[in-house]
C-alpha cells in the first residue's frame, strides 16, 4: 500500500555518461524526457529550472533536448510547477504535457484532471508524470540556511547537494565536500511534508528516486501503460541499463521501510492536528 501500484521495480541508470555527469544519480527523469519528447510522447515538459539565484529554481516550460538537460539535477527547494501547466497549454499551446515532481505536484494534477473546474484546458492534455521521491522538502530561505549554517558553505559555491545514508551532502565548487546528518534539517522542513503520506509519488506515471539503489543509480517505478510503454522504448533503445533492485535491507526492504515511516508520521501528524483543531487535507 505505501508504495502504491507499480508494474515492475528496478535499479537503472543511463548510459550516456556525459548525461550521468549533470544529472543526479541515474540521470532518469532527465533522459525520460528526452526520449518521451523525441518520440512524440510529449511536446514539451514543466521542469525546475535554474535561475540567477544559486538553488532557487523556477518552473520552465522546456521543448527542446537541451533546455531539459539544462534543467538536469536535484533541487532541494520548492518550485512550483503546477503553477506553469496552465502557461504550456494556453501560451505555449502544447497539446501533451509532461511535468516532473514530487507527490504533493503529481497530486495536484491528477486532482486537476478528475476534477477540472477552473482547469478545462488541462485534463486531456497532460500526457506524462514524472514523479520524484521525496520524504521532505524546503523553502529556498530554508535550504540556504542549512547550506550557510549547518555546512558552513556559501550556497553560491555549492555544485550539487544529494541525501544519503542518512547524510546531507554537499559538493562545492572548490571540490569540499561537507555533510550533515539529516536530522539536523528537520526544523528547516516546510509543515505541509509531515502531513505528506506519500514517499514515492504514487500518483505518477513512472516514479524515481536514489532510495533502495547503490550510488549512481535509481530506483525506479513504472505505474501506468504511459510509463510502461516509455520505460520500455528508452530500454530498446539503448538509453538505460538495468537490474533487479536488490530485496534486502539495501534495497527493496529499506524503499519500504522509508516509505512506511512517512505514511506513519503523515498518520501521526494529522491526529495531532485535529487534537487542537486545526484542517487536514486528507
Amino acid at each position: 500500500m505505501v508504495l502504491g501500484k507499480y508494474t515492475d521495480v528496478m535499479t537503472v541508470r543511463a548510459t550516456d555518461k556525459a548525461l550521468l555527469r549533470q544529472s543526479q544519480d541515474g540521470g532518469i527523469v532527465t533522459s525520460l524526457f528526452i526520449q518521451a519528447l523525441e518520440n512524440g510522447v510529449i511536446e514539451g515538459a514543466v521542469v525546475a529550472m535554474p535561475t540567477d539565484e544559486p538553488w532557487n529554481p523556477q518552473p520552465y516550460v522546456a521543448t527542446t533536448p537541451e533546455e531539459i538537460i539544462a534543467a538536469a539535477g536535484t533541487k532541494y527547494v520548492l518550485c512550483p510547477n503546477v503553477n506553469m501547466v496552465k502557461m504550456a497549454a494556453r501560451e505555449y499551446g502544447l497539446d501533451k504535457i509532461g511535468m516532473v515532481g514530487m507527490h504533493c505536484l503529481t497530486y495536484a494534477v491528477r486532482k486537476m484532471q478528475l476534477y477540472p473546474f477552473g482547469a478545462r484546458h488541462l485534463p486531456n492534455r497532460m500526457a506524462l508524470l514524472l514523479g520524484i521521491f521525496c520524504t521532505e522538502n524546503f523553502h529556498y530561505e530554508g535550504i540556504k540556511a542549512i547550506v550557510e549554517e549547518l555546512h558552513r558553505v556559501n550556497i553560491e559555491q555549492v555544485k550539487k547537494m544529494d541525501v544519503s545514508k542518512g547524510k546531507m551532502i554537499v559538493s562545492t565548487t572548490m571540490g569540499d565536500r561537507v555533510e550533515v546528518p539529516v536530522k539536523l534539517t528537520h526544523n528547516y522542513v516546510q509543515p505541509g511534508c509531515f502531513v505528506c503520506p506519500d514517499l514515492t509519488a504514487r500518483t505518477a506515471d513512472i516514479s524515481t528516486g536514489s532510495i533502495g539503489s547503490p550510488d549512481g543509480w535509481s530506483t525506479v517505478m513504472p505505474r501506468t501503460q504511459v510509463g510502461k510503454d516509455l520505460f520500455q522504448s528508452a530500454v530498446d533503445a539503448g538509453i538505460f541499463e538495468t537490474k533487479p533492485i536488490d530485496p534486502g535491507k539495501f534495497g527493496m526492504e529499506m524503499l519500504t521501510n522509508l516509505a512506511q515511516k512517512k505514511w506513519d508520521r503523515s498518520v501521526k501528524t494529522r491526529q495531532e492536528r485535529a487534537e487542537i483543531g486545526l484542517p487536514n487535507p486528507f
